[in-house]
C-alpha cells in the first residue's frame, strides 16, 4: 500500500467512515470498517495523521489513536462543513475532514485529557442539578398559587413556601401529600448540588491559576474554575481580544464597500462559559449602580452614562475575558490598575 499521509474519519457509535490520501493528493483509502476493526486497523498502520470532528467522544479516540502513535486533529463541525462537495453521506464527510485537515490556517480543538473531561463532567453535573431545581422551585410555587399560597422571588423562599403547604389546613390532603413529595425531592436535589459545589471548591482551591483568576471582580470560584476547564491553551490566542471573539462576546460584522456594520454578540464560543461571564458581570454592575461596589472605574461609569446597563454587562464581562486571558498568558496575578492600562495598550 502506498504511504498514507492523512486520514479524514468520520465516527459514529459503531460504524468508522475513513478516508485517506497520499503524498500525491490522490485518494488511496476509502474504507467503512467497524468499532473494533478499525482500532485493529490504526494499530497496524504506520504513523500518520488523522482528523476527527470534534463531537461526542472524538476525544477518546484521539486519544487512542494517538497511543498508537498517530497525530490526531480535532476540527469543530462548522469550520469541516464548507469542504463537503455535494450531499451529505459518511464518505462525503470523511473525505471534507481530510480535505479541511490540509489547509494551513485550520484552526484545531486541543485534545482534552480524561482528566480535564471529568472536571467538565462535575460542571456539566452542576448545571443539571441547578436547571433541576429551578424547574421543581417553578413548579412547587406554580402549585401553591393554585391554593392561595404565595411567597416573594429567591431561590430560599421555596423551603417556607413548602412548610406553610405543609400546615395549612385549608390545602386538601391530597395536595399536602403531594407538597410533601415535591418537598423530599427538593431536599434530595438541595444535597446533591452541595456535594457537587464542594467538589467543585476543592478542584479550585487544588489549582493555582484558578485561584489567582477567582481574584477578578465579577469571576469568583466557580467562573474561576470554568475558565480553567474549558478554555483550551492561552498561548493559542494572539491577544485579549481573539480570546474574547471565541467567547463570542464581540459584535457580529457585516461589512461591505467600505461600511463597516456591527450587531450583536455572535455567541459564538461556549454558551455555559460566555453566560456565567455575563452573570458575574451583572452582579457587579449592580453593585456599581447601589454605590455598594468598589470597581467603578472611570470607563465603567462612562459607559453607563451613554449605554443601557445590560449592553454595559456584556462590555464589562467581554472586559473580564481579556484580563483573564492576559493572566492565564502570562501568569501575573490581579492588579487592577496595572492589568487595565496593559489591556488598553495591547487589546
Amino acid at each position: 500500500m502506498e504511504q498514507i499521509i492523512r486520514i479524514g474519519m468520520d465516527t459514529s457509535k459503531h460504524l468508522f467512515q475513513l478516508h485517506g490520501v497520499n503524498a500525491a493528493e490522490q485518494p488511496i483509502l476509502r474504507k467503512k470498517l467497524r468499532r473494533k476493526e478499525m482500532i485493529d486497523f490504526f494499530q497496524k498502520l504506520p504513523s500518520t495523521v488523522v482528523a476527527i470532528e470534534a463531537c461526542g467522544a472524538s476525544h477518546h479516540w484521539a486519544r487512542l489513536l494517538g497511543s498508537f502513535g498517530h497525530e490526531v486533529k480535532l476540527i469543530a463541525p462548522q469550520l469541516a462543513k464548507p469542504y463537503v462537495k455535494r450531499g451529505k453521506n459518511d464518505a462525503a464527510d470523511a473525505e471534507a475532514l481530510c480535505e479541511a485537515m490540509s489547509r494551513p490556517t485550520m484552526r484545531f480543538v486541543p485534545v482534552k485529557t480524561a482528566e480535564q473531561q471529568a472536571a467538565l463532567m462535575l460542571v456539566g453535573m452542576r448545571d443539571r442539578l441547578v436547571r433541576s431545581r429551578t424547574q421543581l422551585a417553578n413548579a412547587i410555587r406554580g402549585y401553591a398559587a393554585e391554593f392561595g399560597l404565595t411567597t416573594a422571588k429567591g431561590i430560599y423562599k421555596i423551603e417556607p413556601l413548602l412548610e406553610r403547604t405543609a400546615t395549612d389546613e385549608t390545602v386538601p390532603t391530597l395536595a399536602r401529600e403531594l407538597f410533601a413529595l415535591h418537598a423530599s425531592e427538593y431536599q434530595q436535589l438541595e444535597r446533591q448540588l452541595e456535594d457537587v459545589e464542594a467538589k467543585l471548591l476543592a478542584w479550585h482551591r487544588k489549582n493555582e491559576c484558578s485561584r489567582r483568576l477567582a481574584q477578578i471582580p465579577g469571576v469568583g470560584p466557580i467562573g474561576a474554575s470554568l475558565l480553567m476547564m474549558k478554555t483550551p491553551a492561552p498561548e493559542l490566542f494572539a491577544s485579549g481580544r481573539q480570546f474574547a471573539a471565541w467567547l463570542g462576546l464581540t459584535p457580529k460584522d457585516h461589512s461591505t464597500a467600505g461600511k463597516a456594520r456591527q450587531g450583536v454578540i455572535t455567541r459564538a464560543g461556549d454558551e455555559a462559559l460566555r453566560s456565567i461571564l455575563v452573570v458575574g458581570a451583572t452582579s457587579l454592575l449592580r453593585r456599581v449602580r447601589d454605590g455598594s461596589g468598589k470597581n467603578a472605574t472611570p470607563w465603567l461609569l462612562s459607559m453607563l452614562k451613554r449605554k443601557p446597563p445590560k449592553l454595559v454587562a456584556v462590555a464589562l464581562a467581554n472586559k473580564i475575558a481579556r484580563i483573564a486571558w492576559k493572566m492565564m498568558a502570562t501568569g501575573e496575578t490581579y492588579r487592577k490598575s496595572v492589568v487595565l492600562s496593559e489591556l488598553k495598550c495591547t487589546a
